[in-house]
């Protein structure tokens, strides 16, 4: 039988595939052509089956599907550490936004979202969601460095560096979703802020939109207790019990933090079917509180992860994330089994791939599905003895170990070098702008 030509055969000492659940293989490749993988097989049957134009052969890591970052701001990078030990309320109105109303612009936008998804790329995230201003340039910078992305556009009541209202925010958002439609690698979402900043026209008419046209919806929701009270005393409900009066949720919806939940609104989340990303390390960083993962999970609500932005996390390492998100869960159900390592790595890839609409193509390593893939190097003094690979990944410091990622089959990282970002370039303006915020020449 002649060998059939394809453009691209990775072989590792192990591939967690994701789906089917729990499987670890070992000395086993994946053959991808056109950017999507055409199989997931031992080495010595893709030898004979396959001729490839090229052949990365891994012998001392853990392949696996790409992680998603299912939430975040990335520009916020170039505010990392700006204002820390600072409660919700005091850090977004008193530091925050006011920075944020004198620098953000297309620039701040561009060179923050650089510095981001280079970050992502270095710890193994081949996709994630951004909800920020002038989310033009986000799109720009995500489709030029060839990382997936989800645009969730801002939108709010107030004015701000990127609009003057509500009906400007989604005129402009709506427009940048015809220009990007039929796009590949970039989707765009409706970002209403969250149910504090928004009144109820505007929501009714998100939600309107986002049936009528398809269209996922990102949105902060129950981030604080707080959030809440201030809920009840405004409008006498809980903000979920709002959101759903106005006819807000769908399959469509992707709820941000969800702390501070009763039994009524986990109920609804599930009759909607519609999505949490959770976000833990900004969660306890900013004393949030705690999103209840086990419950979620019980219910069949399909969780997400997010790292949320920089300014509060401080850092956009999904691996750092899925380690939190597990060891948190087992400390707040009192049960050490709760979210083990490969429910974790789930979280990670195929829930988020599923929350954003992508679960189709990317999420697990499936004949069909795009190859967005990441190696992680292990045989190292850190990750010796290997008993079980899930767990190595999601209990050990892995994302600083990420030495490939592909997206659509495209190499964006190899041997932990950067290819379609020049990283000394995005650390001198990274710094720049540190200078800028603090006035030091």
């Amino acid at each position: 039988m002649t060998p059939e030509p394809i453009d691209l055969l990775i072989s590792a000492r192990w591939i967690i595939p994701i789906i089917p659940e729990g499987q670890v293989y070992e000395n086993c490749c994946v053959a991808i052509r056109d950017g999507d993988i055409l199989a997931l097989l031992p080495l010595i049957e893709a030898e004979r089956r396959y001729c490839a134009r090229e052949h990365v052969s891994l012998p001392n890591h853990i392949l696996m599907p790409g992680l998603v970052n299912a939430h975040g701001h990335a520009a916020m990078t170039l505010l990392r550490g700006y204002a820390d030990d600072y409660p919700l309320k005091t850090w977004l109105e008193e530091h925050i936004w006011p920075i944020e109303m004198h620098w953000v612009s297309d620039s701040f936008v561009q060179d923050g979202t650089e510095l981001a998804v280079a970050e992502m790329i270095r710890s193994g995230t081949s996709c994630f969601s951004d909800m920020y201003f002038f989310p033009e340039s986000a799109a720009r910078v995500a489709s030029h460095a060839g990382i997936r992305s989800q645009i969730a556009f801002p939108v709010f009541d107030f004015p701000s560096p990127w609009g003057r209202g509500p009906d400007e925010y989604i005129h402009k958002g709506l427009q940048l979703r015809d220009d990007y439609k039929g796009r590949d690698l970039t989707r765009i979402a409706f970002g209403p802020h969250a149910p504090y900043t928004l009144s109820d026209e505007p929501l009714r008419k998100i939600a309107t939109y986002a049936q009528e046209l398809d269209t996922c919806v990102q949105i902060h929701l129950h981030e604080t207790a707080g959030e809440v009270s201030d809920s009840l005393r405004q409008y006498g409900l809980r903000p979920i019990q709002r959101l759903k009066a106005l006819e807000f949720f769908s399959p469509l919806t992707q709820c941000v933090h969800m702390t501070a939940l009763e039994e009524s609104d986990l109920e609804t989340i599930a009759s909607f079917n519609a999505h949490v990303v959770h976000c833990p390390e900004s969660n306890l960083k900013m004393a949030s509180g705690f999103c209840p993962l086990a419950q979620l999970q019980e219910r069949g609500i399909n969780v997400a992860l997010g790292t949320d932005g920089a300014a509060s996390n401080n850092d956009l390492d999904m691996f750092g994330e899925l380690r939190t998100a597990a060891i948190v869960a087992k400390a707040v159900s009192g049960d050490p089994g709760a979210t083990d390592a490969h429910t974790a790595l789930k979280m990670a890839t195929i829930n988020g791939a599923r929350a954003l609409g992508w679960g189709d193509r990317i999420g697990s390593i499936e004949a069909g599905k795009a190859a967005d893939l990441v190696a992680i190097e292990v045989g190292t003094i850190e990750t010796e003895p290997l008993y079980n690979p899930a767990s190595q990944l999601v209990y050990t410091n892995s994302g600083s170990r990420v030495s490939h990622l592909w997206v659509n089959g495209r190499a964006l990282m190899l041997e932990r070098q950067l290819q379609t970002i020049n990283e000394q370039e995005v650390m001198i303006k990274a710094r720049q702008w540190q200078r800028k915020f603090t006035g030091k020449s």
